[in-house]
């Protein structure tokens, strides 16, 4: 029972993450986030972990966001949460489906990206203070530039694939214009396979460790205290969640949800439509990690 569901998981997520088009919009914009100053705390973290807000940048930095569907689904809400703490100036070219070495120059027709929209290239011609890089970690070969590397196949090929392909994009982009600094986003659990999306999120890590970069660990505020890999439908609403209550599904529980019924993956709280899109509709775990992201970047602007 247990490989059946699995399969019918991993074949879902296969099927939400087809290719996408980074200037696809939804039919209706998303109910914009209310302000962080209207009665609610200048982020929402998943834990009482409370940090003081850095102080606001000299100037409004520019940032080019990238990733997978994950980054597809929170694009927009992250570019409002940028603006709103920052004045950034938001670009962001996510394709669903993606991983690392889609974004890679020199893939050719092996990619889901095009060329215009490989992270040394967009780098060239916007020249961002910050890369914001959010990949789940594709384990499953959907996409050709991973030549058939798979974690269920081979977890150490996969891995030290993964570890490559990251240097190699960091190398891209520190080349394409040396004053971009990365951010590594870690990612929440994985209800199939925990120690993956652990092992990725070191990679991460050491990876910021070893070349200056920086780590926005997104994926705590969509964790249990205490249970950071542990995969949850929904958590305790925060301060902020409460204070707006449209954050706050199940107010009676004080409960708020992370993923809908049918996809344990994803963020969003509306259905998945053919074209992936960005959000349309009020997420909590999708502001969660927009605003932690936001935040990694105001503390190092």
């Amino acid at each position: 029972m247990r490989r059946a569901w699995c399969v019918g998981v991993v074949l879902g997520a296969v099927l939400l993450g087809a290719c996408g088009d980074p200037s696809s919009r939804p039919a209706s914009a998303p109910a914009e986030v209310p302000s962080a100053s209207a009665g609610g705390h200048p982020r929402a973290p998943a834990s009482p972990r409370a940090k003081a807000p850095p102080a606001s940048p000299a100037r409004p930095p520019t940032v080019l966001y990238l990733g997978d569907s994950l980054a597809m689904e929170a694009q927009r809400v992250l570019g409002q949460e940028l603006r709103r703490a920052l004045g950034a100036v938001h670009h962001s070219a996510p394709y669903s489906g993606t991983t690392l070495c889609d974004y890679l120059e020199g893939t050719g027709a092996r990619s889901l990206v095009p060329a215009a929209d490989k992270a040394a290239a967009l780098v060239r011609r916007l020249r961002p203070d910050f890369v914001v890089l959010q990949f789940w970690g594709n384990a499953w070969g959907y996409t050709p530039c991973m030549a058939g590397i798979t974690h269920d196949a081979s977890p150490e090929r996969y891995f030290a694939r993964y570890a490559a392909d990251m240097g190699r994009l960091g190398g891209q982009i520190a080349a394409a214009y040396g004053g971009a600094r990365i951010v590594w986003v870690l990612q929440g659990p994985d209800p199939i396979t925990p120690d993956r999306v652990r092992r990725v999120d070191a990679l991460y890590r050491r990876r910021a460790a070893a070349s200056g970069d920086l780590v926005a660990d997104a994926g705590a505020a969509v964790s249990a205290a205490g249970a950071r890999y542990t995969w949850v439908r929904d958590l305790p609403c925060t301060a902020f969640e409460r204070a707006h209550p449209a954050y706050c599904t199940e107010p009676g529980r004080n409960r708020t949800a992370l993923h809908r019924e049918d996809d344990h993956l994803h963020f969003c709280l509306a259905p998945t439509t053919p074209k992936p899109r960005p959000c349309p509709v009020r997420s909590p775990g999708i502001l969660r990690i927009a605003r932690e992201i936001t935040w990694t970047v105001r503390a190092h602007v």
